[in-house]
């Protein structure tokens, strides 16, 4: 299974003091020799970490191929089209939001700007909820590929789940951070793991059987990502947060190297 690691706190990391460091730039041939296969950052509207200039830099410098997340927004596609990374990501955006919250919308809406960076010779993934794969299936139809395209993928939002594993395996309950809506018994709780866990598989099976390439992210750690990697069908997965945050402690290279035996 491959590792894309998100860089995106890096850039959180500067932001929250306003100067030029740490730069997410330093991180790409640490990330190479770490044996991670793929840099991911994610260019929101609000640019309140990737800005203009670290995609630039990053596409022209990164010798492992560039995913980008992106809301579907002209003035973004404008931007990035030329830059030609490796794989557009298309995800939902809201600018209250601390982080993105669920999947895409999947509609005959997204079919321009799919046909858009396809006609660039980009790859595109939707990052989407479990139950959208067949509305991705009908995009990829609409857009006359077949199941032997590998330019046209999916990436599975891992966000319930991890959640869950959280209030149930952490103590994230019994902090300012605890998540309201699963403060539950713990039998309940672990029904719910269960039954997320094994919708994921088989959405990511149903995905994988019509030639769809998988991938999943969000709120992947070095708790919760072996039930995530067990999944055969999945070959792919887009980690940050966890990877940056283990960072501070025992370096990025260390942090890498760690995540991708758990996947292995």
């Amino acid at each position: 299974m491959k590792l894309g690691v998100n860089i995106d706190h890096i850039a959180v990391l500067r932001e929250a003091r306003k100067i030029n460091d740490p730069d997410p730039l330093d991180a790409l041939s640490i990330a190479k020799r770490a044996g991670a296969a793929q840099i991911t950052i994610h260019l929101r509207e609000d640019r309140r970490h990737i800005h203009d200039s670290d995609v630039t830099r990053i596409i022209e410098s990164s010798a492992l191929p560039v995913n980008i997340e992106c809301a579907n927004s002209l003035e973004i596609l404008d931007f990035l089209l030329p830059l030609k990374p490796s794989r557009l990501t298309l995800v939902p955006e809201k600018r209250e939001e601390v982080t993105t919250e669920g999947g895409l919308n999947v509609s005959e809406k997204l079919l321009p700007t799919l046909e858009k960076i396809l006609q660039n010779d980009i790859d595109v993934s939707l990052f989407i909820d479990s139950n959208s794969v067949e509305n991705a299936l009908f995009l990829r139809d609409k857009l006359g590929l077949t199941s032997k395209d590998s330019s046209f993928g999916i990436e599975l939002h891992t966000g319930k789940f991890a959640n869950i594993f959280l209030m149930l395996e952490s103590n994230l309950g019994r902090t300012q951070h605890a998540i309201k809506e699963l403060e539950l018994p713990r039998n309940k709780l672990r029904k719910m793991l269960i039954d997320e866990l094994n919708l994921i598989e088989s959405s990511a099976n149903l995905a994988c059987q019509n030639g769809l390439g998988v991938y999943a992210g969000h709120g992947l750690n070095y708790q919760n990502v072996g039930l995530i990697a067990n999944i055969d069908s999945i070959s792919e997965l887009n980690i940050g947060q966890s990877i940056i945050a283990r960072a501070v402690f025992v370096g990025l290279e260390s942090a890498i190297k760690e995540m991708a035996r758990l996947i292995v």
